[in-house]
Formats: C-alpha cells, structure tokens, sequence
C-alpha cells in the first residue's frame, strides 16, 4: 500500500537540493512530521546513507518503518545496528545506528568511507554521542568533498548548529496542524488521570512517566481498565514488549512512557496526552566522582514536545499533573555540561585527536574537562 502523507512530505526535494548545493543541511522539523522515516530513504539515491538514532528502542522500529513504508526487506536495503544487536548486510543503502556505533566506526574509519550521507537525528536532545559525532562527522566532512552531513531536530536552534556547519541552509518546516486543548490537574494522580480520560470517547492515551520504575508502580495503580490495554514503553524491556506498545491495536492503549516517546518514537491514533511533569537526567556528583540520575522537572520545551504527540492526527487534548503558576525552565541543558567526561575525553583520543584542542560543536565547561 502506499504510506500515508505526512507534513514532511512537501519538504524532502528541499533537503535534498540543500544538500546537492551546500553538502550540508540543518532540518528543524516537529515531532510527528515524518523526518525520520521520509527523509533518509530519499537520499540513498545518491549512496549510502547513515542514520543515527539516540535511543536503541527507536532505531530498531524506525528501519522496520522505514522498511514498511518503502516496500524494502529489513537488513538488506535498510537495516540496523545498535549495542548487542545488527541486522544489516552488503546490500544496506540505509542503516540506522545508535550514536556509540557512529563513534566508533570514525575512529576505526575516520572518512567513514563506506557512506555518502550522514544523518544526525533528535539533535535537540543534546545527548553526550550527538554531540561528538557532530564534531567528528564534521572533521570527515571537512575532508571529503563528496561526504554530506544533515541534522534533524524537532525544535533546536539551529543558528549555532548551521553555524558550525560553515553556515549551510536551515529548512524549516512549519508546526502541527492540529489544535491541543491543555488542562492543569496538579492535584490529580496519574491512575485517576487515566481513568478520566478512558471515561470519554477518544484515541490512544499517551502518558509521560520519568522511568521504568514509576512506570511499573502506575500500572499497579491503574490496574485493568474495561474496553482498554495498558501497555509499557521504556528502553529496558524487550522488542516484543516495546513492539506491543507501538502496534496498532482495535481497543483503546493507555502507553505509560518515559521520554522515548517523546520524539524519538510515534505511536499513532494518539488523542490524549497525560504528563507527568518529571524525567530523570544524568548529573555529575563532585562528591562522589561520578554521574547520577537525578528526578527532575521537565523544561518547557519537552513539556511542549510532549503535548505534541496528542495533535498529529487530529485535535488533541492534554493533562499537565502540575500547577499552570509553575514556571519550567525554557529548554533542556546539553549533557555535556552536566555529566563526566572522561569518556567522551577517551573517545577523542581513540579518534587521534587532543581533547584540549579538538573542535567541539560547544566546548564543555573547563573544570568539567579538567576532572575528566
């Protein structure tokens, strides 16, 4: 069948002739437009493609997608690799890879010879990977005259990214279509939420958690609901489960999610969102010397992304379990500010470079580099 029309659709010759022209592209695209899975097969015309994927769980349903939706044979035309698990062979045009993998196939290739393009995706979550493979795929770039470099991102400035990028074109494409009715219930619990918002007609119901263990706790809570499936999605279960969550189904899904939901995957036929308000972010500890997960309070600009999710395919409505008054900081801070480095540090030397010198896209803090 053929794949059903998506906003990004309009946009793909765009990236495509940005690309032919500058070799370089920034996408700013919002979640749910169908970057990820439009705009990497378009381009394997002109030579194999490389997409990075943050998160293991979203490579691994992206090539499956992508494989549906172009009629190709997942791990021969496209294909995947990620931590522990490949499906990918001679014949692969595009592969979808986490960013560990990115990082090292440019210290063992650092031209990454076998590929035309390379496509960072879910820029805007600034992750540690991201931001090194940007810096070394741009290294590569500097150095082949045929390697073209794209970065999609669901909001992100892209100023400083096109920036870094000797100013290549941004392609902007414009926000959802659909109108989000909010709603403030700080004092509500995430079961009673849940058990209102089943109560009426509507899609599939999206709720945000900030990790597995809030998650198994909410679906005690919830218990069964009549005419409803409640359905876990978080990075460590396994494919069978996380594909439960994302099949389509004839009853109702409540899909109690951590923040891979967020961008990284869709879930489609989502009506309603439910929010907690909280993730969990890796924080160095000086006192211990090492990284912790801190709870923490959303920024503004997930509780957004998030909200999102309930307009994609039609009106959508949203339940925030915070106060309206709260003020949540404007965006998510680049993990490079607030984790230890010394593995980034290890892997710029594995590269062949000197962690004092190297070109970052945004240097970390100098006493972050020191103790790393």
């Amino acid at each position: 069948g053929v794949p059903p029309p998506l906003p990004i659709d309009a946009h793909v010759e765009r990236v495509r002739e940005a690309l032919a022209r500058a070799r370089a592209a920034v996408l700013v695209a919002p979640p749910g437009s169908g970057k990820t899975t439009r705009v990497p097969p378009a381009l394997v015309g002109d030579g194999p493609v490389f997409l990075l994927q943050p998160r293991r769980v979203a490579a691994r349903s992206i090539a499956r997608r992508i494989a549906e939706e172009q009629g190709w044979a997942l791990g021969q035309e496209v294909g995947f690799q990620v931590r522990f698990e490949r499906r990918f062979g001679k014949d692969t045009r595009l592969l979808v890879a986490t960013e560990g993998i990115l990082t090292r196939r440019l210290q063992s290739d650092p031209l990454l010879s076998g590929f035309r393009t390379i496509v960072l995706d879910e820029f805007h979550e600034r992750s540690l990977h991201a931001d090194l493979a940007l810096a070394f795929a741009r290294q590569a770039w500097r150095a082949r005259d045929d390697l073209r470099l794209l970065v999609m991102s669901a909001t992100l400035d892209a100023g400083p990214v096109a920036a870094f990028l000797d100013d290549c074109p941004v392609i902007e494409v414009p926000g959802r279509p659909y109108p989000i009715e909010v709603r403030y219930e700080p004092r509500a619990s995430l079961a009673g939420a849940v058990r209102s918002v089943v109560a009426q007609p509507g899609g599939h119901i999206l709720c945000f958690l900030p990790g597995a263990p809030e998650i198994r706790r909410a679906q005690a809570e919830i218990g069964t609901i009549a005419g409803a499936r409640v359905l876990p999605l978080h990075g460590t279960l396994s494919a069978e489960e996380q594909d439960r969550a994302l099949a389509p189904c004839p009853e109702r899904k409540v899909i109690l999610a951590t923040n891979v939901a967020e961008t990284s995957l869709t879930v489609e036929g989502v009506t309603d969102v439910i929010d907690s308000g909280q993730h969990k972010v890796l924080r160095y500890d000086h006192s211990r010397a090492l990284d912790r997960l801190e709870l923490e309070r959303i920024p503004a600009d997930s509780a957004e992304q998030r909200a999102g999710r309930a307009g994609r395919t039609g009106p959508g409505r949203v339940v925030r379990l915070w106060d309206e008054r709260d003020r949540l900081r404007p965006r998510r801070e680049p993990e490079i500010e607030r984790v230890d480095l010394a593995g980034p540090l290890l892997e710029v030397l594995a590269w062949g470079g000197n962690p004092e010198d190297f070109d970052w896209f945004e240097a970390p803090p100098a006493e972050g580099l020191a103790a790393g």
